[in-house]
């Protein structure tokens, strides 16, 4: 039987290098960043619903939504400014991940997360009382406003 030793290798050597797929590594750091912040939302909207459960489906859905956007939009901004305040938090957290062999950017987040999951509470019972009052107060002439939007909204 004639073998071939050098076949695989001549192939293999002769090929161009593969460029690593972009939209692999982009549509991850996006599921990455965007991922925690609905997340977060979401757990806000959660304790939201132990709570205080919601009259119908529309409500929960409306408030579900709001807060995780309230969450991804203020979450941010009060990380920054709690950081800003008080770095010595985010020293610390950073210490206790580094003191269980962790990354220290995994740090970060002990303290970033309960900040996000806060940020968007505030809108869950926001919404909720809008909601609320709108149901109560429908024939009063904001009421009256409201309906009209919703019937321009709708056609």
């Amino acid at each position: 039987m004639n073998t071939y030793q050098n076949c695989g290798e001549n192939f293999h050597a002769h090929q161009e290098p593969r460029m690593p797929d972009t939209t692999t590594a982009v549509s991850g750091a996006l599921v990455k960043y965007f991922g925690l912040h609905v997340s977060a939302g979401a757990l806000a909207a959660a304790l939201g619903f132990l709570v205080l459960w919601p009259r119908s489906i529309q409500e929960g859905f409306a408030r579900l939504f709001i807060t995780i956007v309230a969450s991804s939009i203020f979450g941010p901004m009060l990380v920054v400014h709690i950081h800003s305040a008080r770095p010595e938090l985010f020293e610390s957290a950073q210490a206790v991940a580094q003191m269980y062999n962790l990354d220290p950017a995994l740090g970060l987040l002990f303290v970033a997360s309960p900040l996000l999951v806060i940020a968007g509470l505030p809108a869950w019972w926001l919404i909720g009382a809008v909601l609320r009052f709108f149901e109560r107060d429908g024939d009063s002439w904001l009421g009256s406003l409201a309906q009209w939007l919703k019937r321009k909204l709708e056609s």
